[in-house]
């Protein structure tokens, strides 16, 4: 019986917590808001690098006038 509650216990106390059992963050708030800008900016370069996969960040070589293109 003292087994059962006891695992009741635990299940409950495990089942309450909010999130994993080890941190992602630090728990000191200075280091914490570091760690937190520094993934919020590799998100922010996400797009950056999707654009530099699919070749969308190169200029484009098309002139906005007509050209002959042939020999003058």
């Amino acid at each position: 019986m003292r087994r059962l509650i006891l695992t009741a216990l635990l299940a409950t106390a495990l089942s309450s917590s909010g999130g994993c059992i080890i941190p992602a963050y630090s728990g000191d708030p200075v280091r914490r808001t570091e760690q937190l800008i520094y993934t919020s900016e590799d998100l922010r370069t996400l797009l950056n690098e999707w654009e530099r996969f699919w070749f969308l960040d190169q200029p484009s070589h098309m002139s906005p006038q007509r050209v002959h293109g042939g020999v003058i």
